[in-house]
């Protein structure tokens, strides 16, 4: 095996030294097959993909294309680890820096609740290997920026799993957005999504083959409980400050994405932000519950933001993972998978020569697929998931700064504010912290 197919472990320790006493370190050496040429796949070979995190979300993900095989799982919970990959018949593993070292594994798909997007992520694009990392991208803004450096300077395919990218109802509408079909957009009406709220759950026993101090990452550990583990449950991490952005940036980075799409604002964000309304006021859940106490309490205030075109963003009544767009001959309405314009006739024609081509993709899972093949940008690439979710991690922090903010979309920070900079990054717990820059 020539030097350029093998990450040595002296190699691998360069790479890290930025960040060695804030990132969790490869004990072992970590080596990549060679397929075809040094860090990508040759155009005959089949990919092998891994997956670090076994939960529900993984689930809708593992049918691969016939150019990609699975050939390992990886989840804190060894169990479920171990019942996957015994139904897929590959490997199983509870670390996944172990999994990384596989020479098999070509590529990630991370499906783990929010707090354990980064770190893996930049592992992985650090051992050469491609990434496919679920929405929302990030716990923290900061977090992005450093995900972005590292799939940029690793040279890896990084799709975010903004699946509405891939859905041809939605860039259709973006597309008669972006050439003037509606005219001058104005105003666009966004989803209330709400803020994540707090907890104080008693302890529970630990499962057995769960690593709970893992799975609790780079937040202080807690007390084990099942309704902060399960995500799904009354109401579960997702709903929690610690490990999520509430829905704001669980449905928000599928709904602010498409503003972000339509608008054309990939690579930029607002630069103003403030709210209207009452204080927000999150409730701490101390026993099981259901969200409905603090979706009805951490959707207040309304929270409004601009752009620098004068666009006028407020999150309202607008539909779950879509927006309404209104411009100066009528409005375009934006679903999930699907779209209505009013009045009708805006998009009863197809566009013709239009000024804005959007990237086509009708398959989100192929289009990653084929770009680690041919190492082009994917259509939800790192950049995307990062600008997005930023919009919907401003959303948060205009609620709990409680004022009007103003937003450097180049420099990525508040200029001037101490206190909203201050949420741009969190303190991790070592040695699960995120680096800011690798």
């Amino acid at each position: 095996m020539t030097e350029e197919r093998v990450i040595s472990r002296r190699r691998f320790v360069r790479r890290s030294a930025g960040f060695a006493s804030a990132a969790v370190a490869f004990p072992y050496l970590i080596s990549k097959e060679a397929l075809g040429a040094p860090g990508a796949p040759g155009a005959n070979d089949r990919i092998g993909i891994a997956y670090i995190g076994v939960g529900r979300r993984s689930h809708g993900l593992m049918n691969l294309p016939l150019a990609a095989r699975i050939v390992a799982f990886c989840d804190v919970h060894k169990g479920k680890a171990e019942k996957m990959a015994a139904r897929k018949k590959c490997r199983a593993y509870q670390d996944y820096r172990k999994m990384l070292e596989a020479p098999d594994v070509d590529a990630v798909i991370i499906a783990t609740p929010d707090h354990w997007h980064a770190l893996p992520s930049i592992h992985a694009c650090q051992a050469d290997k491609d990434v496919y990392c679920e929405k929302p991208l990030t716990l923290t803004i900061r977090e992005g920026r450093a995900m972005v450096r590292a799939a940029r300077k690793y040279k890896r395919v990084f799709q975010t799993g903004s699946q509405q990218r891939s859905m041809a109802k939605n860039r259709i509408a973006c597309e008669l957005i972006r050439n003037g079909r509606i005219g001058k957009v104005h105003t666009v009406i966004g989803h209330n999504y709400p803020s994540p709220w707090e907890f104080k759950f008693p302890g529970q026993p630990v499962p057995k083959e769960l690593d709970w101090d893992m799975w609790c990452g780079q937040t202080e550990p807690v007390p084990y409980h099942r309704d902060i583990y399960v995500s799904r449950a009354r109401p579960g991490w997702i709903s929690f400050r610690p490990y999520s952005g509430g829905e704001m940036t669980g449905w928000g980075a599928h709904g602010l994405d498409q503003i972000q799409w339509a608008l054309g604002m990939d690579d930029s964000g607002p630069v103003e932000l403030w709210t209207e309304g009452p204080k927000f006021d999150p409730p701490t859940y101390t026993e099981p519950a259901t969200r409905a106490t603090g979706d009805s309490r951490c959707s207040k205030p309304t929270v409004f933001f601009r752009s620098a075109n004068g666009v006028t963003v407020k999150l309202d009544n607008g539909p779950p993972g879509g927006a309404i767009f209104i411009g100066e001959k009528g409005k375009i309405t934006i679903h999930r998978g699907r779209f209505q314009a009013d009045p009708p006739e805006l998009a009863a024609e197809p566009l013709k020569n239009p000024s804005v081509k959007l990237y086509v993709s009708d398959n989100h899972m192929l289009n990653w697929i084929e770009c680690i093949k041919t190492r082009k940008k994917p259509v939800a690439d790192v950049e995307i998931g990062h600008r997005s979710v930023t919009v919907c991690h401003l959303a948060n922090i205009a609620r709990w700064v409680g004022r009007k903010l103003k937003w450097d979309p180049e420099k990525e920070i508040f200029p001037g504010d101490e206190e909203a900079n201050g949420y741009l990054q969190r303190e991790g717990r070592k040695p699960y912290a995120v680096p800011d820059r690798v």
